[in-house]
């Protein structure tokens, strides 16, 4: 007979995903999520195969939890700028209030920064994130846009979105070094997009 689990599998991902979240996958050492998670680590091989497949679920957790419902926000405001800004600002909040003073930035950058960045699987995830982001930037951009539908105005709108994703990025970074010019760079970016909307 099959035991049946005696944890809250959600409850454990976002445990460890806090974890992964400030150490990045390399740094996240078995012990630390053990603590974290309550669990030992043959149930937590048991549950999800290895540190990896933990890791991985810790990403789904972070996509579907801190990064769509941004997101979703973005897509709901009444125009692309209210958006982006909405959007922007609400990170950069979430930066400067980070809990104990501890700066994180995003997990899946912290992730690719050390050695896991070679690896593919990763490399994908984080660049499927990228593609998510940009996509969002940019569908807020063209709805400020009467007849974009031309090619210079949806070039426009491509390296607009490109030009935010790399100021959420650069903001993302500083956030592990220091708050308050992280914070600096996210609003700069909400300030930024009136002119990037295309003519």
């Amino acid at each position: 007979m099959a035991r049946t689990r005696a944890f809250d599998t959600d409850e454990v991902v976002r445990a460890a995903r806090e974890v992964f979240w400030t150490w990045g996958y390399d740094a996240a050492a078995m012990p630390e999520l053990e603590r974290s998670t309550g669990l030992g680590r043959s149930s937590l091989y048991n549950a999800f195969g290895s540190k990896r497949g933990l890791f991985d679920a810790a990403v789904q957790s972070y996509l579907d939890e801190v990064v769509r419902p941004r997101l979703a926000a973005l897509a709901a405001a009444p125009t692309g700028a209210e958006g982006l800004r909405g959007y922007f600002d609400s990170i950069a909040e979430a930066v400067l209030g980070s809990a104990g003073g501890q700066q994180r930035g995003c997990l899946l950058l912290a992730a690719a920064s050390g050695r896991s960045g070679q690896d593919d699987e990763v490399r994908s995830a984080v660049d499927a994130y990228r593609a998510e982001v940009t996509g969002a930037f940019a569908a807020a951009l063209l709805r400020d846009v009467p007849a974009a539908g031309d090619g210079a105005s949806a070039a426009r709108v491509a390296d607009g979105a490109r030009l935010l994703f790399a100021l959420l990025t650069a903001g993302m970074a500083l956030a592990r070094i220091n708050g308050e010019e992280a914070a600096a760079t996210l609003r700069a970016a909400a300030d930024f997009t009136g002119p990037l909307a295309p003519c």
